[in-house]
């Protein structure tokens, strides 16, 4: 019998974890498996990248209203030859929380998307090519706001030929020539 009540204490708080708990143990920001995008080289396209938060969190945004907080931002190493242009962020949602009341914080929360604008160099093998990095976010729940983490990140592209560039023929001269 002893044994039966440690093992349900036991479950009992494991199923009654604090947020902190929660918040060091997994991952509170995930992304979507991405599927590839296939961009013609020399052309540049943009790739969407999803993103969720867990219930209960919110990140900053990438354009907090206060400089002090940790700003959503991702970085990201391409392959030689492969561009990565602008990074393009939401906005963030306004929100005021039980820490302070009177501030709006800019947040994002549930699922939000990232678009990556990227262009393979003219002289790109046609091929699938994989892009790494990083998402760094800091998650807040309503009453504090836990260290900055990293989501890794990977994405594919498929650079095609795209339409070629066909050869013209030389303007001709009206004049018949002998």
């Amino acid at each position: 019998m002893k044994n039966v009540l440690c093992a349900s204490a036991l479950l009992l708080s494991s199923a009654l974890a604090l947020p902190e708990d929660l918040a060091r143990s997994k991952a509170l920001v995930s992304m979507e498996p991405a599927g590839t995008t296939a961009i013609d080289r020399g052309k540049p396209g943009t790739v969407e990248l999803q993103f969720r938060v867990a219930r209960g969190f919110h990140v900053n945004s990438n354009q907090p209203k206060q400089e002090y907080l940790k700003k959503t931002e991702l970085k990201l190493d391409a392959p030689t030859d492969i561009v990565i242009g602008r990074t393009i962020y939401p906005p963030g949602e306004d929100r005021s929380f039980p820490f302070a009341p009177t501030d709006k914080l800019s947040v994002y929360s549930g699922d939000f998307a990232i678009g990556v604008v990227v262009r393979p160099l003219h002289s790109v093998l046609p091929a699938r090519y994989a892009i790494h990095g990083v998402l760094k976010y800091q998650a807040c729940d309503n009453a504090a706001c836990y260290p900055p983490k990293q989501l890794p990140v990977t994405f594919e592209v498929r650079v095609t030929r795209g339409q070629g560039r066909g050869k013209k023929n030389p303007r001709q001269s009206p004049h018949a020539h002998s």
